[in-house]
């Protein structure tokens, strides 16, 4: 499974082909069996290869101003019918209408499991809950641990003064 800053910055990079008016968006989690390659890919579709690119420049804007991300490769961009960004985690490919009906990714990767962008919004939504989950238990856990050594130390310092004042008392009746 994904963390949550791979799947935020997958559904940022959906969100970035949407607002270019990408095409046919599909995200495909890959069976891990099979790829070590990556475990996501995004695909969609452009009208033209400058939208192509267009599309390929907000993604790379987007996830450099919301993550520090850049991508480890970019391939295709100056022909533009076929663009690849090699994010390590995933992988966006951008086609012509044509190239993606030729090469047709989707067919390739039978085991994959195609995944909508509601879909990554909810898993991100119940990672985001399961974290949380962890780390109040742990704040409450750190708590009672901080709270057991607060009173251990205040009992000690009791114990220290009645003993003091037992020794003093004994002093001042001799």
């Amino acid at each position: 499974m994904a963390s949550t800053e791979v799947n935020q910055m997958l559904a940022a990079a959906a969100a970035a082909c949407e607002d270019k008016k990408a095409e046919d968006i599909r995200i495909l989690a890959l069976d891990p069996s099979e790829s070590g390659l990556t475990d996501y890919f995004l695909i969609c579709s452009g009208n033209s290869d400058r939208q192509n690119v267009a599309i390929t420049d907000e993604i790379e804007i987007r996830l450099k101003r919301d993550f520090g991300m850049y991508p480890n490769s970019v391939e295709g961009r100056r022909q533009g019918e076929w663009v690849l960004m090699d994010y390590v985690d995933f992988i966006v490919h951008v086609f012509s209408t044509e190239k993606r009906a030729f090469y047709a990714l989707e067919r390739l990767r039978k085991t994959a499991t195609t995944l909508s962008i509601d879909d990554l919004n909810s898993e991100i939504t119940q990672q985001i809950e399961q974290a949380r989950g962890r780390s109040s238990r742990k704040s409450v856990k750190t708590a009672v641990t901080k709270t057991r050594a607060a009173k251990k130390v205040v009992a000690k310092k009791t114990v220290a003064k009645k003993s003091s004042k037992k020794a003093t008392a004994k002093k001042k009746s001799k």
